[in-house]
């Protein structure tokens, strides 16, 4: 059994979902189903009872601690975050309540539950933690990429949120010994991305017919991670990772955001081209936000080197996967795009000056 917070989200869902196909033990799935948190990712699992989900609050020490009892996982796999960068720049409350307060809550949780494990239990125990490599800062068109070596300089409330949850993790693997393991991932793409980041958006609104908006100048660079790679890369960390390490996981893809949306227009304009023109007629510069990093990048050389991991897909074959899912899965996507998510685009869209390409 093991036991994952966070799998209703984006990352998480495909994590349990890929899990289980690949016919990993039983699941148990925390989730407080927040915006981003969706049960329809999780459909094709509603007769396997190898998913056992809960809604609840990783931040419920009093759940937490009960599930850890019950269901007697030998790992912890903790997704469960708020990820927007813009939604930190408006409300960081809950980053800090989810991403620290809550990530301080499971390591009480997990550390009181480890201590009652017999010796052979606790040989066998991990506390997996998910991040990102926003934790990292900015790097300048010249720099090297990020390495575990690297110093943290968060620009953000996002990051800066996460950051200190690394901190967390670590210093309670230094102090009380828990098995610790932390990975920094790259920009992940792929199946049931929630329409508020960049490549979601942009299918959503090219199919609709809306402006896709791209931030300045449209020449910040991301490094993309394909999420079924993510996935691959989390199991051999779970497996053969050393206690108290870290590992970052990254796609070797960089891109300027200008790149993406160009990439995914082109796709479009063969896999469902609109009425007139090509989608690249709708793209549309806004006023870039607050704190914009210029530019991330992974080297995932340690993670290749030790656990023998490197991502199967190119940045071309996974991108042309992902915008078939969304062209297959539109109800998914229909589902998805009301309620907060609306209210969200109309808070962080409507005050933005925008110009044409």
């Amino acid at each position: 059994m093991i036991f994952v917070t966070g799998g209703a989200g984006f990352i998480g869902s495909n994590f349990v979902l890929d899990w289980l196909a690949n016919g990993g033990e039983p699941v148990v799935n925390l989730d407080k189903l927040t915006y981003a948190g969706n049960l329809n990712n999780l459909l094709s699992l509603r007769q396997d009872t190898r998913h056992i989900f809960i809604k609840g609050d990783i931040g419920d020490t009093t759940l937490v601690t009960k599930l850890l009892a019950t269901h007697g996982p030998r790992a912890i796999l903790h997704f469960a975050a708020e990820s927007h960068v813009d939604r930190s720049i408006h409300g960081p409350g809950e980053f800090i309540k989810t991403n620290v307060n809550g990530t301080f809550s499971l390591l009480e949780a997990a550390r009181a539950y480890y201590a009652e494990l017999s010796e052979t239990e606790r040989a066998g125990f991990r506390f997996l933690h998910v991040s990102t490599d926003e934790v990292y800062g900015s790097l300048g068109p010249a720099d090297a990429p990020f390495t575990e070596q690297t110093a943290y300089a968060p620009n953000n409330p996002y990051s800066a949120s996460k950051a200190a949850s690394d901190h967390l993790v670590r210093a309670y693997h230094h102090t009380y010994g828990l098995p610790t393991l932390t990975t920094n991932c790259s920009n992940n793409y792929g199946p049931y991305h929630f329409p508020e980041k960049l490549i979601p958006l942009v299918i959503t609104n090219a199919l609709a017919g809306k402006a896709l908006p791209i931030y300045g100048d449209g020449k910040n660079v991301r490094d993309w991670l394909y999420v079924g790679d993510h996935c691959a890369a989390i199991r051999r960390v779970l497996q053969d990772g050393r206690p108290g390490e870290t590992y970052n996981i990254g796609g070797w893809n960089e891109k300027t955001n200008l790149d993406v949306v160009h990439t995914l227009c082109d796709i479009l304009d063969k896999l469902a081209p609109g009425k007139a023109g090509s989608y690249r007629d709708q793209i549309t510069f806004v006023t870039d936000r607050p704190g914009h990093d210029r530019r991330y990048a992974i080297d995932a050389g340690k993670i290749e080197r030790e656990l023998g991991w490197k991502p199967a897909e190119t940045f071309e074959t996974g991108i042309q996967k992902t915008v078939q899912w969304y062209l297959d899965h539109q109800d998914w996507v229909c589902d998805v795009q009301s309620g907060e998510y609306l209210k969200w685009v109309e808070k962080n869209y409507a005050q933005r000056e925008g110009r044409g390409e």
